[in-house]
């Protein structure tokens, strides 16, 4: 016991002691800064991702069809003009009104060159003038396939141009309201019918049981 240092045993723990803060300190902070950065690119990703889903929808409506009319028909002034709107007018109406909620993500969330291409179209639209979207869905195109790590679309490869999707036509209020007269009055035929049924098995069932 007497030849023990308790004074360098002390010194010794103290060091240790003083170490082991350190590294606690510096594995907090790692921890910490590693936690940081973790939260930093998830919330990078989810806005990548919800930038994606945009312009890939808008992809979709500016590009849906390869047939027909490929120019949006800025239909609004010709019925203003007018004063009334067929069904035809009411689809290209529907197919302006999707275009113009597309090139308004754009404008939101697009690249320099696609901001600029779903600027001059919307000037286009204002201005009454047909538009055609194939340059913008080029430039979509290429930039979905590129965020999404995919091979270029190989330049010897002819794909026609793209153009606004159809939309369904839709009924109008009129027809709407003829088809449900119709379905109340159809209603109302097949109650009484019903009811005439049901009276006329509750009379054979009397008779059975009196037989």
């Amino acid at each position: 016991m007497r030849n023990l240092d308790f004074t360098s045993l002390s010194a010794l723990l103290s060091t240790l002691l003083g170490l082991s803060v350190i590294t606690l300190i510096g594995v907090g902070i790692r921890l910490l800064a590693m936690q940081t950065l973790q939260q930093r690119r998830e919330r990078e990703n989810r806005q990548i991702n919800e930038r994606l889903r945009t312009l890939i929808a808008a992809y979709k409506t500016l590009g849906g069809s390869f047939t027909g009319d490929l120019a949006v028909d800025p239909a609004h002034l010709r019925n203003l003009k007018r004063g009334a709107e067929t069904s035809t007018s009411d689809r290209s109406r529907r197919i302006r009104d999707a275009v113009e909620g597309a090139l308004s993500d754009i404008i939101l969330l697009g690249t320099e060159e696609q901001v600029q291409l779903a600027a001059t179209a919307a000037a286009d639209l204002v201005a009454g003038r047909p538009v055609e979207t194939a340059a913008l869905v080029v430039s979509l195109r290429d930039f979905i396939r590129g965020v999404l790590d995919l091979q270029p679309i190989p330049s010897h490869l002819l794909i026609p141009k793209q153009g606004p999707a159809r939309t369904a036509p839709s009924k109008s209020g009129k027809e709407g309201e003829k088809n449900g007269a119709k379905q109340s009055s159809g209603g109302g035929l097949g109650g009484a019918g019903s009811a005439g049924l049901d009276a006329g098995l509750g009379h054979d069932e009397k008779t059975e049981h009196h037989d």
